[in-house]
């Protein structure tokens, strides 16, 4: 669905005046901050003025956010569908589509390998935590088991791999452009 001008501008406008509340700013807080007049940053909220570029670009970094975010379109799709991936026993909900970290919510059904040469080793490090069941995480020769609730980080230079103990286990991961490209790309 595409979206006209007049819808985008009057949206980018109600967000200006929406985060400026939230963080509980006055006009001429928000206005002393993107070096506007109080007239001209409230003519710009109420639609009685154009906005320019170097305008936005000054108010967005005022508020704390970037011109993307205040000129996004509302018409994204915000359902998070899964992806089973059956041959690594994985379904994983991606949280953000963001370049850097991601953060994943993962169904895991398989075990745990067995043997050194399925653990592996890549730059970066992850974080996860267990949502529910037991999850085995293999870092090294070590052998950890991971109940609901508890959490782990690690260097993800140590060689590792990890599976569920005992039934399926729901993890939440946050993994940095390496740990995505390894623990969230499809199966070979």
């Amino acid at each position: 669905m595409t979206q006209d001008f007049g819808e985008l501008d009057g949206l980018v406008r109600k967000r200006i005046r929406g985060l400026r509340a939230a963080m509980g700013l006055s006009l001429d807080e928000l206005a002393s901050r993107c070096y506007l007049s109080p007239s001209t940053l409230s003519r710009i909220e109420t639609g009685h003025r154009r906005i320019s570029l170097d305008q936005l670009v000054s108010i967005a970094r005022a508020l704390g956010t970037t011109l993307d975010q205040l000129v996004e379109s509302p018409d994204d799709d915000v359902v998070i569908r899964p992806r089973h991936d059956a041959a690594r026993g994985l379904t994983i909900w991606t949280m953000n589509r963001e370049s850097g970290s991601s953060v994943a919510r993962m169904r895991v059904t398989r075990p745990a390998p067995t043997g050194s040469a399925a653990l592996k080793a890549h730059p970066g490090r992850d974080w996860l935590t267990v949502l529910s069941g037991t999850l085995v995480l293999l870092l090294g020769d070590r052998r950890i088991l991971l109940e609901t609730g508890q959490a782990a980080e690690f260097s993800t230079m140590i060689p590792h791999a990890f599976g569920a103990h005992g039934g399926p286990a729901e993890i939440l991961g946050v993994f940095d452009p390496d740990g995505q490209r390894t623990h969230l790309r499809p199966a070979d």
